[in-house]
């Protein structure tokens, strides 16, 4: 039944079946859902699916995007960014 939605979703789009690599954008959703949360692995799958547009090579935005939700901790992430932003502030 996936396959068959999937290849019905490509011929919608107009997209090659072979574009698009399916483990890969799984196995992102799957450790956005496990370690940020669960409503996280969408909204990220399609943020990949942005930056691929844009033209960042999907292996490389799918492994950052991987490496960044492995290790996720939510309140160390957002003091780094504080910092990061006052940093730029200076």
């Amino acid at each position: 039944m996936l396959e068959e939605w999937i290849q019905a979703a490509c011929l919608e789009l107009g997209i090659a079946r072979d574009e698009l690599d399916r483990g890969l954008v799984l196995d992102l959703a799957r450790d956005v859902a496990h370690n940020v949360a669960r409503p996280g692995a969408p909204l990220t799958t399609f943020l990949l699916g942005l930056a691929v547009g844009r033209g960042t090579p999907v292996r490389d935005a799918a492994a950052r995007l991987t490496a960044l939700a492995e290790g996720w901790e939510g309140d160390r992430r957002t003091e780094r960014e504080a910092q990061h932003r006052a940093a730029g502030d200076a």
